[in-house]
């Protein structure tokens, strides 16, 4: 394929540019080439660093449509009783919503590079999990679930801006992965014992902050992943990571608060 240069008209014989205009040109065409004009972290040539911008905004168009889609559905599980009821007093249903999207996740993982499956599923593995997600909101305070939502969208806004600016300044997030998997597999396991052994309110409200750094963690961690590791096709897994750290944390922060609220 012709470059941009080969695809200009031919100038005559003799003609040179301004130095003034041929800096404009330059400069416009610098800017076209990097999108912000800026590298998104040192080492990285601007053109590959164009191609990672149109790949960020790709994974978080996906990310914002399917957080629009749990708040939907919450919100409808909120405000419909009769929805709610049937969601909380059905131990089948609840346990259905609970395991089917690690069910989904097979699949998903499998077609993530298949369209139009991997949206399918991506939208029934979002459908699962946002059902589960309304019916915890329906079942706590709304001032609760209201600030619980506030604090989630500043730690999520200030992690991912401190991980783009870390990521520019040359700073490496990867040693956090063997911690937050350990960590993780910690909260799973404390979690599993809570059904035999059930913590008093001031102990889940504890296990919720700790829940809530570990998710935090994960975004800081899933960010610079995002920006540095994932390939180009995988911006379906990326997206449900960035998703499922999201979820988890406002989980997280929700039950802390409703703990310290019951403890009160």
């Amino acid at each position: 394929m012709a470059s941009v240069s080969e695809m200009q008209p031919l100038a005559p014989a003799g003609y040179r540019r301004a130095p003034e205009m041929k800096e404009k040109v330059e400069a416009s065409e610098v800017d076209l080439e990097a999108g912000t004009g800026e590298t998104l972290y040192p080492g990285i040539s601007r053109g590959e660093s164009a191609l990672r911008w149109g790949f960020v905004r790709k994974v978080y168009g996906i990310l914002a449509a399917q957080l629009l889609l749990t708040t939907a559905v919450s919100a409808l599980t909120v405000l419909h009783p009769t929805l709610n009821a049937t969601l909380s007093d059905s131990a089948g249903l609840a346990l259905v919503l609970a395991v089917l999207p690690f069910i989904l996740m097979i699949p998903l993982y499998h077609y993530q590079h298949k369209h139009p499956h991997n949206f399918v599923f991506l939208g029934l593995f979002t459908l699962c999990l946002s059902f589960s997600i309304g019916v915890a909101c329906a079942n706590t305070q709304g001032k609760i679930v209201l600030e619980a939502l506030v604090l989630t969208a500043g730690v999520v806004a200030s992690l991912t801006a401190y991980a783009f600016w870390a990521s520019k300044k040359g700073k490496e997030f990867g040693y956090l992965g063997p911690i937050l998997s350990s960590a993780l597999t910690i909260l799973v396991l404390t979690s599993f014992l809570q059904i035999f052994f059930p913590l008093g309110p001031v102990s889940v409200a504890l296990f919720g902050g700790l829940g809530a750094l570990v998710f935090a963690g994960f975004i800081l961690y899933d960010t610079e992943n995002l920006i540095k590791r994932h390939t180009y096709d995988e911006y379906i897994w990326a997206s449900v990571g960035l998703y499922l750290d999201i979820l988890n944390l406002f989980l997280s922060i929700l039950n802390m608060l409703r703990s310290m609220q019951s403890d009160n």
